[in-house]
């Protein structure tokens, strides 16, 4: 069932009478004494985008997330631009600029390594142009209109993402009372939640991890709703779905996201009958969130398969179990069980194959650690995921005491050298004696 959306308004549909974001056309101005941003912490390419669009007649503002972490005082990654001017004028003013999108057309206007991404002011449909804008099953399909600066501002998500800052001024444009909110760490949906929500599920995702990273107070209209919306993440494409997941958990919060995607029964939908009690995970994911959170802390390289490998093994290791009781050598056995898991993973969440390529090398290295005899323990650490599947071999440990001391002894194996690491491989455990080769025989001349 398709239908045209309702013209963007600031009374609520379903309940009249209930405004739904502030009714001002005309924005707070909030000066730099007041919000605290200077100048120089502001991306001086940014600073030019804006400048020269203003120079040639057009409104322009640096928006969004970048002024939102500004003012509480972290460094933004990026910094976007809106504007009113379409994106060919925007390639007219700079000859650096490259279009790119297909649903909604924007500038990547590129300085050396750094790109400032510009985009026209979204409208909402009103004034006849609502065939713009359409929803299937309350979800937003389509939603290309140019609009007006109040416009742009309303149809973000959440207040404190609808800040526009004025370099040329110092100011920050504000129509929807985002710095009163940033001010009292609050996270608030512009418009009916509801509403909002099932125009885009993905925003449930978007209010966790705002409020998990940023360290806000959900304002209890916007959490309300959450848990019994959850199901709605199901409409939404798995590769998507999966891009952010990387958001939710590489930016050095994976625990605590992990517990408010619980909390809020968002985890089950993404990750489904993974294990018993999501509340309870096994002390392995436990863990692997944890040292993941701590890896980004001291500025190490982290990777979402160590995640998955995390996530999935139970489900892995028993019908690995299985296949090998049918007959499948180990490695094989994870190997396929692996294949398997990640398959049905990819209904809900679908993960890059780089990432669940290397998932599957940590899984199928592990049988090879109990094999510590002769030159295997060398052969095994010559494995580029060696690291990865050790780290993994120690979670385990975690779980099952009887891993403790293999876990142990490859430990030490790492930590000592030549002569001492032969001798531990001597007298290792395991492996057993290895079977003598028959000798092949010679086939005769005359055959």
């Amino acid at each position: 069932m398709r239908f045209r959306l309702l013209p963007a308004c600031a009374i609520n549909q379903q309940n009249p009478g209930t405004e739904i974001w502030p009714l001002s056309e005309k924005a707070s101005i909030i000066p730099e004494k007041r919000h605290g941003i200077r100048p120089d912490r502001v991306s001086a390419n940014a600073r030019k985008v804006v400048e020269r669009l203003q120079e040639a007649g057009f409104l322009a503002y640096i928006v969004g997330g970048s002024i939102r972490d500004l003012v509480l005082g972290h460094d933004p990654k990026d910094f976007d631009v809106a504007t009113d001017a379409t994106p060919e004028q925007v390639g007219e003013v700079f000859r650096n600029a490259r279009l790119i999108g297909r649903r909604f057309r924007l500038a990547h206007v590129r300085f050396g390594r750094e790109i400032i991404e510009v985009a026209t002011f979204r409208g909402t449909g009103e004034g006849g142009k609502d065939e713009h804008r359409e929803v299937d099953q309350g979800r937003l399909v389509r939603d290309n209109v140019w609009g007006s600066e109040v416009e742009d501002a309303r149809r973000r998500d959440f207040t404190i993402n609808a800040l526009m800052y004025d370099p040329e001024t110092s100011t920050i444009r504000d129509y929807v009372d985002g710095f009163e909110d940033l001010l009292k760490r609050r996270l608030r949906l512009i418009g009916d939640p509801v509403t909002r929500y099932r125009e885009d599920p993905v925003r449930l995702l978007r209010a966790v991890r705002f409020k998990v990273k940023l360290e806000l107070e959900l304002d209890p209209p916007t959490a309300g709703p959450i848990p019994e919306m959850s199901e709605l993440l199901h409409d939404i494409p798995p590769a998507r779905l999966f891009d952010e997941i990387l958001k939710l958990l590489m930016g050095g919060k994976a625990w605590a996201t992990f517990q408010a995607l619980v909390g809020f029964n968002l985890w089950e939908p993404l990750f489904p009958n993974l294990f018993d009690d999501p509340g309870n995970p096994p002390a392995l994911v436990e863990q692997a969130l944890k040292n993941t959170d701590q890896r980004v802390a001291e500025g190490k390289p982290v990777t979402p398969a160590f995640l998955f490998a995390a996530f999935l093994w139970r489900r892995v290791e028993q019908r690995a179990e299985e296949l090998t009781g049918e007959g499948l050598p180990p490695v094989e056995a994870l190997a396929a069980a692996g294949e398997e898991a990640i398959a049905e993973q990819a209904e809900r969440v679908a993960i890059h194959r780089r990432f669940s390529s290397m998932s599957k090398e940590i899984w199928c290295l592990q049988p090879r650690f109990e094999k510590r005899r002769g030159k295997r323990p060398k052969r095994l650490m010559a494995e580029r995921r060696f690291r990865a599947a050790y780290d993994f071999l120690l979670l385990r440990a975690l779980e099952n005491p009887e891993l403790q001391e293999l876990a142990d002894w490859w430990t030490a194996f790492q930590e000592v050298d030549g002569g001492d690491r032969q001798e531990m491989a001597r007298a290792a455990p395991g492996g057993g004696k290895r079977k003598r080769r028959r000798p092949r025989k010679r086939r005769s001349a005359a055959s």
